[in-house]
C-alpha cells in the first residue's frame, strides 16, 4: 500500500511542476513585456534538443560496443550524461537565441524568458506530468489492481514494471517533498545558463566564450550529480544541486551586469 501522505505529495508535486513555469510565463508577459513566444520557443528548443536529439544519440552510444563501458563505469557514465546534456542543451539554446529570436532585442528579460521556456517545460513535462503517471500507479496498488496492470504489458517489461511499482510503494513523502526541492534548483541553473548563452548569442564578440563556458558548466553539474548520486544520500545530492544552482546564478548575475552594464 501507498501510504495517504505520498498520494497527497504526489498530487502537490503535480500542481507545483504545472503552476510554476504557467505562473512565472504570465508574470513575465504581463510585468516585463516578454513575448510569449520567447518562452514558447525555450520549450520547444528543449523538447527538440533534450527529449529528442540527445535521447537519439544516448540510444546509438549506450546500446554501442561501448555502452556497457560506459553505463557500468560511474565516471565514465558521469562524463558522458554531463557532456551530452551540456552540448546539447546550450548548443540548442545557442541556435535557437541566434536564429529564432534574432528579430528580439537583446534586453536581458528576453533571456530570462527563454529560460522560463526551457526550464519550465523541464518542469512541467518531466516533474508535473511525470508524476502523473506515479500517482496512477499508487491509486492502482491501493485499489488491488497491479495484476491488472501487469497483464496488459509484454513480458520483456514486466521486471521493469515491477520495479516501478515497488519504488512507488517504499518511497517516502519526504522523498517527493525533495523532488520539488530539486526542481527549483533545476529551474535557477536553467534560468542562469540562458541568461549565459543570451549574452553569447546576442552580444558576441568578446562574450563569445560563455557558450563554452556554459557546455562545460552544464556539464560539471550533471556530471557530478550522476557521480554522486549512488554514495550520498538524496538529502545531500539535493544540497549539493541547489549550492550549485545558486553560484551558477551568482555568476550568471555577474556576467548580466557587465554585459549589460
Amino acid at each position: 500500500m501507498v501510504p495517504a501522505s505520498s498520494i497527497v505529495m504526489m498530487v502537490i508535486d503535480i500542481i507545483f511542476g504545472v503552476a510554476v513555469p504557467v505562473l512565472l510565463s504570465w508574470w513575465l508577459v504581463k510585468k516585463f513585456n516578454v513575448k510569449f513566444s520567447t518562452i514558447l520557443i525555450g520549450a520547444a528548443t528543449f523538447i527538440v534538443f533534450a527529449l529528442v536529439l540527445e535521447s537519439i544519440v544516448h540510444n546509438i552510444v549506450l546500446k554501442g560496443p561501448s555502452g556497457d563501458t560506459i553505463l557500468n563505469t560511474p565516471i565514465y557514465y558521469a562524463l558522458y550524461g554531463g557532456l551530452m546534456a551540456g552540448l546539447f542543451e546550450e548548443v540548442g539554446r545557442f541556435l535557437a537565441m541566434k536564429l529564432l529570436l534574432k528579430k528580439e532585442s537583446d534586453r536581458i528579460m528576453n533571456g530570462v524568458g527563454y529560460g522560463i521556456g526551457h526550464g519550465g517545460a523541464e518542469m512541467l513535462l518531466l516533474f508535473g506530468i511525470g508524476t502523473i503517471s506515479t500517482l496512477v500507479m499508487a491509486i492502482m496498488i491501493n485499489s488491488g489492481q497491479t495484476d491488472t496492470l501487469m497483464s496488459q504489458v509484454p513480458a520483456n517489461a514486466k521486471d521493469q514494471l515491477q520495479a516501478q511499482l515497488d519504488a512507488v510503494s517504499t518511497t517516502a513523502a519526504s522523498d517527493y517533498l525533495l523532488g520539488i526541492w530539486e526542481r527549483i534548483s533545476a529551474l535557477i541553473l536553467q534560468i542562469s545558463l540562458s541568461v549565459l548563452v543570451w549574452g553569447a548569442a546576442r552580444k558576441g564578440g568578446r562574450w563569445i566564450w560563455l557558450l563554452p563556458a556554459a557546455i562545460l558548466i552544464h556539464a560539471f553539474v550533471d556530471g557530478l550529480l550522476v557521480f554522486l548520486q549512488k554514495s550520498v544520500s538524496v538529502f545531500s545530492l539535493e544540497l549539493i544541486c541547489f549550492i550549485e544552482a545558486l553560484i551558477v546564478a551568482w555568476f550568471a548575475l555577474f556576467i548580466a551586469r557587465k554585459a549589460w552594464k
